[in-house]
């Protein structure tokens, strides 16, 4: 993994996952809010001509669909966090390491997504701000992601509370929408 680009991986990751997870949890059949002309050449509004999102999809359902053999640790540090998010279940280490990948090349390609959230819209807003670190664990991954900006080291803090969140809580947690905190809040240091 290219150290600058593991926040905006995860970042991605979660955002596909909250988009599938409006999908998936309304159903196959169900309806789609269609206000105004459809957008893109894909399945839904917004998805586009984004070969990948099917497959990106598919992985985004797995991890969430199997979040309850998923653990994840913040560990706040100067200007930042290490996460490390991992699995005793092989399958599931193997889809949190494509899911990574997968969310790599959405960053490099520059196709982001889940851009409704206002805490993820602020996090790639600032991206350019961040340093990023990543190794592949024996069971998943672990991801170091500071800034010198004390802001978006405060950003890069509630994000990665807010990944916890969507594998604490599931579909209702991917379907909220997370604050931007001020910008005189500072960052934490466990």
């Amino acid at each position: 993994m290219f150290p600058k680009t593991s926040l905006l991986v995860t970042t991605l990751c979660l955002g596909v996952t909250l988009c599938v997870s409006d999908l998936t949890a309304q159903g196959p059949n169900a309806p789609r809010g269609q206000q105004g002309p459809p957008v893109g050449h894909g399945r839904g509004r917004g998805h586009g001509a984004d070969a990948q999102f099917a497959q990106d999809h598919e992985t985004f359902f797995y991890l969430l669909e199997h979040r309850n053999s998923i653990t994840r640790s913040i560990r706040n540090v100067k200007n930042g966090v290490q996460t490390i998010t991992e699995s005793t279940d092989p399958a599931v280490a193997t889809k949190i390491r494509e899911h990574v990948a997968a969310m790599y090349d959405r960053v490099e390609s520059g196709k982001p997504i889940h851009m409704r959230d206002p805490l993820f819209r602020e996090v790639f807003r600032n991206a350019s701000k961040i340093q990023l670190e990543s190794r592949a664990t024996e069971r998943g991954i672990e991801v170091i992601e500071t800034s010198e900006d004390p802001y978006v080291a405060t950003l890069i803090q509630l994000h990665a509370q807010v990944v916890s969140q969507f594998i604490k809580n599931g579909h209702a947690e991917v379907r909220k929408n997370h604050p931007v905190p001020n910008r005189d809040v500072q960052p934490q240091v466990d």
